[in-house]
């Protein structure tokens, strides 16, 4: 039998045995096993992922060298992981090649190569002919820690954010999962995160990225043919943030993705944050094994600010700015103000705007006028659990009714008129709302949407139904 793998990397060792300390010698290259030798490749043989990544994050240099001063120049090695995975099956061996094309052999995962002769992975977020040497994080610069103030409504969440920003993958807060309805900062606080942890760690890379954004590219990447691309790009992120997961609801493909990214990521470390406007266990439309994974975290909910707290919220936003507000004029914002923090900072800002434009003092007068102008003419924002409700007792009938599969008219023309209201008063996709209501699919609310103008026009009564519930809806 040939023995020459086992002589090349017996000279290699004597080599690095001299120019490394016998700790790290005894740690790391000694559990390495020779493989074979091909035409100056050598295999090596590395007990797991982690062990890999190390040697090429530490040893990567002298490992070139020493490979290059025992066979020669155009001198590769090729690293063997035998994996497993953690739900006990069959191992599985991914090959690493250090200058070659990432090879992978039963593995539905592709991990990222760390060495400096790695072929380039097209990233996802630059426009095609304009290269970027680094990885945009996508956040906002003023969306810090300092700039989300803390309240009894999101102490839980901003605490834990902040221990994650501070040890990124080695909290048990992975994944953190914050959530709660629109306007209450869970993308402010997922980006502080994103923002704390690059001034703590630079060479971390931190990436934001909405679910639609997600998707997006996604399917890019599948009409493309790109998609190992795209899966090797998430892959290599050391802090993903990916904000309104809901939106994931019944693409079943884009699941199976991200599914695999996070199980990848999870299992090196890597820190997960996700947002979202329901808990996991009120998710609809998503796979079972995605919300268990959700689950392994944290999950934390941000509710609407109390009084206090909208009064910090707005000191702190006329400090910041050099404004000069009343604090009668404060407390009057905060007290009419109140269903959440961009509805309030907004109403600031058209305060002001008011005042400069018309060159008038902001009195509680003009405050008054204001603010009541506002919160009488905001359009709230529905959910579709709400229109769900409103429909059906409008109708004298569970909400329930509208899951099921039963095709009575009178059922069925509630859900049609559900679907309607909630593509027409929300900004839920179409795939969104057939997953909430009845497990539809996209088509279907489509064709819903469709029967329920057509009904309008031809049907007195539908009409009537349908005015009806559309003036409960915006009461």
């Amino acid at each position: 039998m040939n023995e020459e793998h086992k002589a090349v990397w017996e000279k290699c060792l004597n080599v690095i045995k001299d120019n490394v300390p016998g700790s790290s010698f005894k740690t790391w290259f000694e559990p390495i096993e020779p493989i074979k030798l091909t035409d100056k490749v050598l295999t090596i043989q590395v007990p797991s992922a982690f062990f890999y990544e190390y040697l090429e994050e530490q040893f990567i240099d002298i490992l070139r060298r020493t490979l290059r001063m025992v066979l020669g120049n155009g001198a590769k090695l090729e690293y063997n992981v035998v994996m497993g995975d953690k739900n006990g099956n069959a191992p599985y061996t991914v090959s690493y090649p250090t200058n070659n094309n990432v090879k992978i052999v039963n593995n539905p995962l592709t991990i990222p190569l760390k060495s400096e002769e790695k072929t380039a992975i097209r990233n996802p977020f630059i426009i095609p002919g304009i290269q970027k040497l680094q990885i945009d994080p996508q956040l906002k610069p003023d969306n810090t820690f300092e700039n989300f103030i803390e309240g009894d409504c999101n102490r839980l969440a901003r605490s834990a954010g902040y221990a994650v920003a501070q040890n990124p993958g080695g909290t048990a807060f992975n994944p953190l999962m914050i959530y709660g309805n629109s306007g209450l900062g869970k993308t402010h606080l997922a980006q502080a995160i994103g923002i704390e942890v690059k001034e703590r760690y630079p060479d971390k890379t931190v990436l934001y990225v909405n679910a639609n954004k997600f998707q997006t590219q996604f399917t890019e990447a599948t009409r493309n043919n790109n998609r190992n691309d795209f899966l090797n790009f998430y892959q290599m992120i050391d802090v993903l943030i990916l904000d309104d997961v809901q939106e994931f609801a019944g693409k079943e493909k884009t699941q199976e993705t991200f599914f695999h990214i996070f199980n990848h990521l999870h299992q090196m470390g890597k820190q997960l944050i996700l947002t979202s406007d329901k808990p996991p266990i009120e998710l609809k439309g998503m796979e079972q094994r995605l919300l268990s994974r959700f689950k392994w975290g944290l999950t934390a909910d941000l509710q609407i600010p109390d009084f206090d707290t909208r009064m910090q919220i707005l000191k702190h936003k006329v400090y910041k700015d050099g404004i000069t507000f009343s604090e009668d004029v404060l407390e009057y914002i905060a007290s009419h103000v109140s269903n959440n923090v961009r509805e309030l900072e907004g109403a600031l800002v058209s305060l002001l705007a008011q005042s400069m434009l018309n060159k008038r003092e902001i009195t509680l007068d003009l405050a008054s006028k204001l603010i009541n102008k506002l919160v009488k003419n905001s359009k709230r924002e529905l959910s579709i659990e709400y229109i769900s409700k409103v429909v059906c007792d409008y109708f004298n009938m569970p909400v329930d009714s509208l899951q099921t599969k039963t095709r009575k008219r009178e059922v069925v023309q509630a859900r049609q008129i559900a679907m309607y209201f909630s593509k027409s008063l929300t900004k839920y996709s179409l795939t969104s709302i057939g997953a909430q209501i009845g497990a539809k699919d996209h088509a279907t609310v489509l064709h819903a949407c469709k029967t329920v103008n057509n009904l309008k026009d031809t049907d007195k009564n539908f009409r009537v139904y349908v005015e009806e519930i559309e003036k409960k809806l915006k009461m």
